[in-house]
């Protein structure tokens, strides 16, 4: 087995986590250690991508071993030249901003940039909950709703890094706008504000724990915005028909009061293929999914190089 470093680049804190396995192989992999430093995101991306290689350099002292790096991006990246295209909720101007090649230089390892919410998918797929699925689809809900699939045990990135945004699929043309620039996309009905406002609370960490103490709003709320990802969901089990559906984001805490009503509409919808062979589930990783999602993901590039 060999070590592998990932990071997780958010705009409040870098996350970063060295994992164990042999890439390719489900079920060897193992967490060595983790942690986050704030990323200070106002000082510019060039500090920012400084402070990915000082914080790379840090976890392999203390691990040394290590022979590749991925990061999670939230947004759009060039898989090839290692550069970010666009990151929606990151301060300054990040379009064309080299950030593998820097790293790379900076810890002597190759560096390979991933989707923050492929990474989350990457994770459950080889060590969470979506550990030995063949095809899985999943979501993670927060300030927008990122999206995975995976086909045959790979996560499909598309060509150029873009595949699996499920939440960019329109659920009605009709419907609000997206911060995509789209009309009625999944996101657009279910990111964390909308949930806060279905749910009459301030977040939507606050519409959690109102549902959990029997709040009717909180309650009502929670399944229309499970009746929207039920129909995001359905759409993509006709298309797929995945082993496993896995949703996280701090609104997976939730639980059955989220997936009750997706059930339910799944069971509306899903016509072409029996519900008994999906799984629907909740992510077991948590906030470190998306570093070793990254980990995981710059050991297999490595491998395939």
């Amino acid at each position: 087995m060999t070590r592998h470093l990932g990071v997780d680049l958010g705009v409040t804190n870098l996350k970063w986590a060295v994992v164990e396995g042999t890439p390719g192989t489900d079920g060897s992999w193992r967490t060595l250690d983790c942690g986050q430093v704030p990323t200070r995101a106002g000082d510019g991306p060039d500090a920012v991508v400084g402070r990915i290689a000082e914080t790379g350099r840090m976890a392999v002292e203390r691990w040394p071993g290590v022979v590749s790096v991925g990061i999670g991006v939230p947004g759009l990246y060039d898989p090839v030249a290692g550069s970010a295209r666009f990151l929606v909720n990151m301060p300054g101007d990040w379009a064309g901003r080299p950030v593998a090649p820097p790293v790379a230089d900076a810890l002597g390892q190759p560096v390979a940039l991933i989707n923050d919410a492929r990474a989350f998918g990457l994770a459950e797929l080889r060590l969470g909950a979506g550990r030995g699925a063949s095809s899985l689809v999943g979501l993670t809900l927060g300030t927008g709703v990122g999206g995975v699939i995976a086909i045959d045990g790979r996560v499909h990135l598309g060509h150029d890094g873009t595949g699996g945004e499920v939440g960019h699929q329109t659920i009605d043309p009709d419907g609000p706008m997206c911060g995509c620039g789209n009309r009625g996309c999944l996101e657009a009905f279910t990111r964390a504000d909308r949930i806060a406002a279905a749910c009459g609370t301030e977040t939507a960490e606050a519409a959690v724990a109102a549902a959990r103490e029997g709040d009717a709003r909180a309650l009502a709320g929670l399944a229309e915005i499970g009746r929207y990802l039920g129909i995001g969901i359905a759409s993509m089990i006709a298309v797929i028909s995945p082993d496993t559906v896995v949703i996280g984001g701090g609104i997976a805490a939730a639980g059955e009061l989220l997936l009750d009503p997706i059930r339910a509409e799944l069971r509306e919808r899903v016509r072409t293929t029996s519900l008994d062979g999906v799984s629907l589930v909740t992510a077991e990783l948590g906030t470190w999914a998306g570093a070793i999602g990254a980990a995981v993901h710059g050991a297999e590039m490595a491998t395939a190089r």
